[in-house]
């Protein structure tokens, strides 16, 4: 693991925080987090919070030739997010629409970006990277998988 400025991470952490925030004042028709099971909860918490740091700090998740089709797919995993977010704000915001699917992916705006996280994970062979998505995914896709069925 190598530290340091990790541009690739700031990218793929904009291209996820931006439709986020406009969620923000956009969501869903109906929706409320009141009832969300707490151990997800807190497992998506602690996953955001781990992702971004990893995002930040470890430079081994910079382009480099090694695995760079990892980086490609990773990438165009969260252009299709963004592709999934274009969609859902210009949708008229009901529930399905938060929980669709894209190309086949379920549950698309909680299953893309943590799969290109663990990606980018994979792509750098850093470890509390691949660590962080995958306590990400369980609490985030956790979530959104009760949301959707209830």
């Amino acid at each position: 693991m190598r530290f340091g400025i990790c541009y690739t991470g700031i990218v793929f952490l904009v291209m996820l925080f931006i439709p986020n925030i406009i969620w923000t004042k956009n969501q869903p028709q109906d929706y409320s987090a009141a009832d969300e099971n707490k151990l997800l909860l807190l497992l998506e918490r602690a996953g955001q919070v781990l992702v971004t740091v990893c995002s930040l700090i470890f430079a081994d998740m910079n382009i480099h030739r090694e695995r760079a089709a990892l980086l490609c797919i990773a990438f165009a995993l969260m252009v299709l997010y963004e592709i999934w977010w274009m969609r859902y704000f210009c949708s008229e915001r009901k529930l399905s629409d938060f929980y669709s699917s894209i190309m086949g992916i379920p549950l698309a705006g909680a299953v893309l970006p943590v799969v290109s996280f663990l990606l980018l994970g994979l792509y750098g062979m850093n470890l509390p990277m691949i660590i962080s998505a995958i306590i990400l995914g369980i609490g985030h896709i956790g979530i959104h998988a009760e949301h959707a069925r209830a």
